[in-house]
């Protein structure tokens, strides 16, 4: 919000994510030591949370945290803060979650072995992506800048590549630990001019569009802000939640999960490899465009299916 880089009040970037049909918004101002409970709560039908993103290094971490007390007070307690969670098990703090936002911002933005205390990733955020873009072609940004208004969908497909490197990463992290995937919106909605007025791009609403993380939870959310904000966490600490671009479609329904005879085991969980097991996932709405089936193993494509539903 505009309490950091963007360009929007809080309660305006609130307001565009309840116009977007969204659930829950997890608001993260950089560097804010000052958090405003006042946010926190339920605004109609949407759970608003806000946490933050703080400067660490030469990385930015996302900081969500169930704690009574409040995240470092000042930018000389960072330091101290995040390099003693960082240094524990991701498990022995429960109530905190820690994500490496946007891992390659410019080339690699972690030096050195990844701390046992990081309990994800960014794997997919737009702003990173055009980012990309801009350094590949800036011809090519300008383009899709001039159609965003007309079709914000067609421009953010004319930019979009597979984030390989984030990929690549959550793969090689999650072979050595339990290691989480998000979608990130980055999302500052920057006015930029144009024509005499000024348009904001891309705009919140768009942002909110283009990818979100979609939990599983347990039971339905109540309306009680205190126990609604404790499954979501929970949901995503776990990583009990899938990744989606909901730019290209309504991706809702979605499943996959891993059977041991009459025991299922949902994205996130952990179990002990055996014989017999079997994965399986289901689109419950098969797209209206090309689609496949991707399954990976160690890097390295293992399975690919053209069918709405898969069990390997």
């Amino acid at each position: 919000t505009e309490l950091s880089n963007g360009s929007s009040s809080p309660v305006d970037v609130i307001a565009e994510a309840k116009l977007t049909g969204l659930d829950f918004v997890i608001l993260t101002d950089l560097n804010q030591f000052d958090h405003s409970e006042s946010i926190n709560g339920y605004n109609g039908n949407l759970l608003v949370m806000n946490e933050g993103e703080y400067t660490y290094l030469d990385s930015r971490l996302l900081h969500y945290s169930l704690r009574k007390e409040n995240p470092p007070a000042s930018p000389g307690e960072v330091s101290v803060y995040f390099t003693d969670l960082l240094s524990q098990k991701n498990s022995d703090h429960k109530d905190t979650l820690l994500v490496l936002a946007h891992p390659f911002n410019n080339g690699p933005t972690w030096t050195g072995p990844y701390p046992p205390g990081l309990d994800g990733i960014e794997i997919v955020n737009p702003k990173a992506i055009s980012e990309n873009a801009w350094r590949r072609s800036k011809l090519n940004v300008i383009w899709s800048f001039i159609v965003y208004p007309f079709s914000p969908r067609y421009a953010f497909l004319r930019l979009f590549r597979e984030p390989s490197d984030e990929l690549a990463l959550w793969d090689k992290l999650s072979s050595e630990r339990h290691t989480i995937g998000f979608g990130g919106a980055d999302a500052t909605a920057r006015a930029i001019p144009w024509a005499g007025a000024f348009i904001k791009f891309p705009s919140y609403h768009t942002s909110f569009e283009i990818t979100s993380n979609h939990v599983l939870l347990n039971s339905e959310l109540t309306g009680n802000y205190a126990k609604d904000r404790q499954k979501i966490f929970t949901a995503l600490k776990r990583g009990n939640f899938y990744i989606s671009l909901d730019i290209l479609g309504d991706p809702r329904g979605f499943i996959a999960k891993i059977v041991d005879k009459d025991k299922a085991y949902l994205m996130g969980e952990t179990l002990a490899f055996k014989k017999n097991l079997h994965l399986q996932a289901d689109l419950a709405t098969p797209p209206k465009d090309f689609f496949e089936f991707i399954v990976y193993k160690n890097g390295e494509k293992d399975f690919i299916s053209n069918n709405k539903a898969i069990d390997y």
